[in-house]
């Protein structure tokens, strides 16, 4: 039987022969070249599915870095670009341990030195007429006074005239100190009452009149004064001390109200007193914060 001219006869049986083709059927697929198709196929769509998890991740981290980002900020827009985030390394951990916190310290308030003037308690500095009068002169603005006699004692009533020495002796006066300073034929008796406690103090102020004077002190080149003629008087307090001043013409002439330098001596020298007590007091509470 012929198979076609020219055409070897096949045999399936020798290695070197080969099937004949006929007309238009196929040939016999080149499996290897199809292996390696195949494996070029499966290459490239791994990769492509790498490719396409890094772009994601890539994606969800600048999403969260976004997010993070407009937490914090709260007027950043939320549609940054992923170049303008800070670095990951720049966003706080959650389990970074908190810096402790201090409670900012202050000084302690400074000492008020009303507290030491206010109780023979705690008003323990020395006390004498040359510590609330000192030197032989007081300067006051422009006005000079010469200091005459000095006085101390634990017998207030005999410091005091008319209706002030029971209003002292009432409530528990335990010192008067006077001074006395002259100027221009005016001179002026300064009288300063300790009591125990500021409300005693008060309360003698308070039950005090006109007619509660402190007795003039002469002496030291200064004559007897006001114990017959009109003169002006004052009354005031401050802490524990009730303070008196009378003021007068050394050739006892009476004092009008026309007479301003009398007004003005009394004026000066209550002055003078008031701030030798707010001294002391401020003194005692500097001492007393320094230790």
């Amino acid at each position: 039987m012929s198979y076609g001219q020219g055409e070897p006869q096949w045999d399936p049986w020798k290695p070197s022969s080969q099937q004949p083709q006929w007309g238009s059927q196929s040939s016999s697929p080149d499996w290897a070249a199809l292996a390696e198709a195949s494996e070029a196929r499966n290459k490239r769509r791994r990769l492509l599915m790498i490719v396409g998890g890094a772009l994601a991740t890539v994606g969800i981290g600048a999403a969260v870095a976004v997010a993070v980002v407009s937490a914090n900020g709260g007027s950043e827009p939320s549609n940054r670009p992923a170049s303008a985030l800070p670095s990951t390394a720049n966003i706080p951990s959650e389990s970074a341990d908190a810096a402790p916190s201090f409670a900012p310290t202050s000084a302690p308030p400074p000492l008020n030195p009303m507290d030491f003037i206010s109780s023979a308690k705690k008003d323990t500095a020395p006390i004498s007429a040359d510590t609330l009068f000192p030197g032989t002169q007081l300067t006051m603005g422009t006005n000079v006074y010469k200091k005459g006699a000095t006085a101390s004692t634990t017998n207030c009533a005999s410091a005091a005239l008319r209706t002030l020495p029971a209003v002292l002796t009432r409530n528990g006066c335990t010192r008067v100190i006077r001074a006395t300073y002259t100027k221009d034929g005016v001179a002026v008796t300064v009288g300063v009452a300790l009591f125990d406690t500021a409300a005693k103090a008060t309360k003698a102020r308070q039950e005090a009149d006109n007619k509660s004077i402190i007795a003039s002190l002469s002496g030291q080149g200064v004559p007897v004064f006001c114990r017959t003629a009109v003169c002006r008087s004052t009354t005031n307090t401050y802490g524990r001390y009730a303070y008196f001043t009378l003021a007068g013409f050394t050739n006892g002439k009476d004092v009008t109200t026309k007479d301003a330098k009398v007004f003005q001596a009394g004026d000066d020298l209550a002055e003078f007193t008031f701030r030798q007590i707010r001294r002391r007091g401020e003194a005692q509470a500097s001492a007393a914060a320094g230790q």
